[in-house]
């Protein structure tokens, strides 16, 4: 589709104009087209929020959602536990849980669908099995639930805060206190809507929990405890201490550090997790080793 943005739409975003002109499709939808290159302004691809001008030429290519499944891929995973009712893998960084944001395959769940012959349906068609997440950056230790009983006895557990997660963080800089608590709510960042913000007065209450592990002339090494699972939350929260996760360039990191090499993920990693079995009832504890190439980087980092 081609056409002139006429003078009465001046001054609109680019997504919400093509919204007005496809108002089959949903603005999200829309705005996967434009950062797939699909809409061009006047010849050349812009962002969504690009504000149109009277007579800008605008091309369209609209394309057909993915289906609203999860297919199933043949790629490796690392299990730390396996019973009736539920699975724990060790998620490496760079794999996403589940589709979402324009990656629809490589993500957990395909790779679940491929390894696991039934898998809990209580998060939907998209994400079987899942009960909570690490972000794509994240590495660590992942429950997922077989059954639809054992994923709602899981989520009641991580809703009452019955779930100890405890992470390994490199953050910049020396944290002078041993340990301490951040008790700051979390928000969408209104202006950067990426990122989340522990900066305004509202939000949802979160907190996380800090003790120093080993100090570095550049950095420190945390353990991490969170009683509370908001999203990007303790790279927000440690942020917002001024010392963000190393390799988190998100919050506040550089992207290079001096003398080591592109570490390409967070130093970030979901080390231990500690709940009770859905059906016994027995508490169970699971670790998650420090992969490779976080101890190789640490090994150069005194």
């Amino acid at each position: 589709m081609q056409f002139t943005v006429n003078a009465s739409d001046a001054g609109k975003r680019l997504d919400l104009l093509l919204h007005d002109r496809f108002p089959d499709h949903s603005r999200s939808r829309v705005q996967d087209w434009i950062r797939a290159g699909r809409v061009r302004v006047n010849g050349g691809t812009v962002r969504a929020s690009y504000l149109v001008r009277s007579a800008d030429s605008i091309e369209a290519e609209p394309a057909d959602p993915p289906p609203l499944h999860a297919s199933a891929e043949d790629i490796p995973l690392t299990v730390l536990y396996e019973d009736d009712d539920l699975v724990a893998i060790d998620k490496p960084a760079g794999m996403v849980v589940h589709a979402g944001a324009g990656v629809h395959s490589g993500t957990l769940v395909n790779a679940l669908l491929h390894r696991f012959e039934a898998l809990s349906g209580v998060g939907g068609a998209l994400r079987p099995g899942i009960v909570h997440r690490l972000d794509r950056f994240t590495s660590g230790v992942l429950l997922v639930a077989k059954n639809d009983q054992a994923h709602q006895r899981l989520a009641a557990q991580f809703s009452g805060r019955q779930v100890e997660k405890v992470y390994l963080a490199l953050v910049h800089g020396v944290v002078k206190q041993d340990h301490g608590r951040i008790e700051r709510p979390i928000a969408r960042d209104p202006v950067h809507r990426t990122r989340m913000t522990a900066r305004l007065d509202s939000g949802r209450a979160a907190w996380s929990e800090y003790r120093v592990l080993q100090r570095y002339p550049r950095f420190t090494l945390l353990e991490v405890r969170i009683g509370t699972g908001r999203t990007h939350q303790i790279r927000v929260h440690l942020s917002s201490i001024g010392h963000p996760v190393v390799g988190d360039t998100l919050y506040g990191a550089p992207a290079r550090v001096d003398a080591q090499p592109p570490l390409d993920r967070f130093f970030l990693h979901a080390h231990r997790i500690r709940f009770h079995q859905p059906a016994t009832g027995e508490e169970i504890v699971l670790t998650s080793p420090l992969p490779s190439e976080l101890t190789n980087w640490l090994s150069g980092a005194s």
